[in-house]
C-alpha cells in the first residue's frame, strides 16, 4: 500500500500557488498512490483576526477546484491551526470554527479512525487549548480506540502538530501534551505505532520507545514565497525544501517514509 502525505499546502491565489500545486500533484500521481493523507493547513490562513469572509471563501474555493482534479482518490485529512475562521461575527455563523472546515476537507468528525489493508489509521485534532494538544473528550476516545485494536496490529497516527519532533527543539511547535501521549503509546507496546505530522514546514524523524515520529516538510515550503535570510535555498523554510512524502506500508507493520522536494 502506497500513500501520499501532503501537508501545509497553504493554498492561496498568490505566487501562482494553484498552478504550482497542480504540477506537483501530477508528479505525485506518477508514484501510483492508493490514497492521500492531508496533514492540515490546507489553505493559507483563515485564523488571523483581520481575515475577511471573502478571503476565506476565496481560499476554500481554490481548494475545491484543485480537489476536483484528484477526486477519484480518497483523501483523509486532519485540521490545521490556520484552517479555521475564528473571526466570524459570532459563533453561530456557519463559517465559524471547525465544523465548516470539516465539510471542506471531507472529514467525518474532528478526530476519527479508519482501516486499510490491515493497517489502523488514527487522525487526531491538535487544535485545542494549549495548542498542540488533545482535549479530554479526545483523550478518552483515543484510549478506547487503542484498547480495541488487536495486539500486533500496525497503527499510523496523523496529527497536524508533531507529537514529538527534533525541529521543535529550536523552533517550538510541539504538542504540549506529548508526555501524556507518549506514555499512552508505551502502554500499547503490543502494537506497531508510527506517527506523522506537519506544521513545522521542517523535515525530521524521531524515535522514542520504539515509536517512529515523522515530521514531514510542507508542500508550500516558505508559503509559496521565495524565502528569507534564513532559507538555505530559494523557497525553502530554513533547511527544508517544499515537498511531499510517499509512504509505503508493509504487511509486517513497518513503513518507509520518503520525502520528495517540490521543484515547482
Amino acid at each position: 500500500m502506497r500513500v501520499a502525505h501532503i501537508t501545509d499546502i497553504h493554498i492561496s491565489p498568490a505566487n501562482n500557488a494553484p498552478e504550482r500545486f497542480r504540477k506537483c500533484l501530477n508528479e505525485i500521481l506518477h508514484h501510483n498512490v492508493d490514497f492521500f493523507l492531508n496533514g492540515g493547513d490546507t489553505i493559507m490562513a483563515a485564523d488571523y483576526s483581520h481575515i475577511t469572509r471573502e478571503e476565506v471563501l476565496e481560499q476554500w474555493g481554490i481548494w475545491k477546484e484543485l480537489r476536483e482534479e484528484f477526486k477519484k482518490f480518497d483523501m483523509y485529512s486532519c485540521l490545521g491551526n490556520h484552517d479555521m475562521w475564528w473571526a466570524a461575527p459570532d459563533k453561530t455563523d456557519s463559517m465559524y470554527g471547525k465544523n465548516y472546515v470539516l465539510d471542506k476537507v471531507e472529514m467525518p468528525f474532528r478526530y476519527y479512525s479508519f482501516a486499510k489493508n490491515g493497517w489502523h489509521f488514527i487522525v487526531l485534532d491538535s487544535n485545542n487549548k494549549n495548542a498542540g494538544s488533545l482535549d479530554q473528550e479526545q483523550r478518552i476516545w483515543l484510549e478506547n480506540e487503542l484498547n480495541r485494536i488487536p495486539p500486533g496490529s500496525p497503527v499510523l497516527v496523523m496529527t497536524h502538530y508533531p507529537i514529538l519532533a527534533v525541529s521543535t527543539i529550536p523552533y517550538g511547535g510541539n504538542h504540549t501534551d506529548s508526555k501524556y501521549i507518549t506514555k499512552l503509546f508505551h502502554k500499547h507496546q503490543d502494537k506497531k505505532i508510527h506517527c506523522i505530522s506537519g506544521h513545522m514546514h521542517l523535515l525530521d524523524t524521531a524515535v522514542y520507545n520504539n515509536v517512529n515520529y515523522y515530521c514531514n516538510g510542507s508542500m508550500s515550503g516558505f508559503w509559496w514565497g521565495d524565502g528569507d535570510g534564513e532559507s538555505a535555498k530559494k523557497g525553502w523554510y530554513h533547511e527544508t525544501p517544499p515537498g511531499y512524502s510517499i509512504i509505503d506500508f508493509y504487511d509486517d507493520g513497518t513503513l518507509k517514509n520518503t520525502y520528495y522536494p517540490n521543484i515547482y
